[in-house]
């Protein structure tokens, strides 16, 4: 079976909330344990300094993080993640249409990671390239959980139990 969705443009706003939160789960630990490191020499010489410093070192790894999928949005080699695409989505690969005559198919084992949310699926090619699809951009529910079906095979998200 062929899944064919209708045509969808990946808003700019989208894509960098989702590429956030997805690497804060990810790597969130890291700046946890930057802000309890930088916290810890409070036990021997308490200075509410340390805790200001903790403080920023979060605001700026947030701060890079952003910047990094800012920056992805605005350079020319990023161009194509929000370009208007329809897909064909087999068992066997992604084919990204442009028009009916320009298209590049992306085999499954390209995805690191998928995630499936209450309203849409997020394939996460790495960390700065995303591959998203709201479930409005599919004809029927049954093309949704075939497309569902598939990245559960694939072993891209856990089997609903």
């Amino acid at each position: 079976m062929i899944v064919k969705t209708k045509s969808y443009k990946l808003d700019k706003k989208t894509y960098i909330s989702l590429a956030l939160k997805t690497i804060l789960k990810k790597q969130g630990w890291i700046a946890v344990a930057g802000a309890v490191a930088i916290c810890l020499p409070s036990i021997w010489i308490f200075s509410i300094w340390w805790f200001i410093a903790a403080f920023v070192g979060l605001g700026l790894y947030l701060l890079f993080w952003w910047i990094q999928f800012y920056g992805v949005t605005q350079l020319e080699q990023g161009k194509m993640l929000f370009e208007k695409f329809h897909y064909e989505i087999s068992s066997q690969q992604i084919l990204m249409k442009i028009n009916p005559r320009e298209g590049m198919p992306l085999k499954w084992d390209q995805i690191q990671t998928a995630q499936i949310g209450a309203d849409f699926f997020a394939l996460f090619v790495n960390k700065a390239q995303i591959i998203y699809w709201p479930f409005k951009i599919f004809n029927t529910d049954n093309e949704r959980k075939f497309v569902a079906s598939i990245l559960e095979k694939k072993g891209l998200v856990k089997p609903k139990k």
